[in-house]
């Protein structure tokens, strides 16, 4: 699929890349809301990166006297250099695995044909890129699971599920950051806030990040949470 700007609306345009679920597409990604944000357009009022896609929010009263398309016309025509640099940030977190904090890690266990003990390794053993951040403020859609692990969303999802659970659904792993409805399989909690609107930067984590869990027991995690519920 040909790269292409189309419309979203009366107020934003939505910039398409390659129709796959790739890092090298996902920081293409980047490099173009990085560029149209330094250009600094009054037209344009947010832009917001997908997995393989930008959208760009426009004012349209000022959009039709000063129209952006062509603009980034000319941005999408520029090529990413081969050299060029992927923001990002290597962030480590904690999670406990199992037991009353990961419910479904006997079923990934089931699926994957293996123990309990063997997903979890192989969860917190691989570095996972953030390609996206939506749903609720703060989720972050982090990939490639393990696909030996790699269970599929629950065929019904729980009405209510507990923040900072950290989940599996196919090729993606994530952390809730607010208590929402959810389908993805959860196998352990996080001791930290993914998203704190109290704190001087909200966002723990950000598309292009880089993400490594690391395993901690119940003691720790209820001495450590951020969450003041347990």
């Amino acid at each position: 699929m040909p790269e292409r700007i189309v419309p979203a609306g009366d107020s934003a345009w939505l910039i398409e890349l390659a129709d796959r679920l790739d890092p090298d597409v996902n920081a293409r990604a980047l490099d173009i809301a990085a560029r149209i944000q330094a250009a600094r357009l009054q037209t344009v009022s947010d832009i917001v990166v997908g997995y393989r896609t930008v959208m760009v929010h426009v004012r349209p009263l000022v959009e039709a006297k000063t129209p952006v398309r062509p603009i980034l016309d000319r941005i999408l025509a520029e090529p990413r250099p081969a050299d060029a640099a992927v923001p990002g940030r290597l962030v480590t977190i904690p999670v406990c695995y199992g037991g009353d904090l990961g419910p479904d890690l006997p079923e990934v266990a089931a699926f994957a044909r293996t123990g309990a003990d063997e997903v979890v390794r192989r969860h917190y053993a691989r570095e996972y890129r953030v390609y996206m951040v939506g749903f609720v403020p703060g989720f972050a859609y982090m990939a490639t699971v393990d696909p030996a692990i790699g269970a599929p969303r629950r065929r019904t999802p729980r009405l209510r599920v507990p923040r900072g659970s950290v989940a599996i659904a196919s090729g993606q792993t994530g952390i809730y950051p607010a208590e929402t409805p959810g389908g993805w399989n959860i196998i352990g909690r996080c001791p930290v806030r993914p998203y704190d609107p109290g704190r001087e930067e909200p966002f723990l984590l950000r598309a292009g990040d880089r993400v490594r869990f690391s395993p901690i027991d119940v003691k720790t995690y209820r001495s450590s949470t951020e969450w003041g519920d347990v």
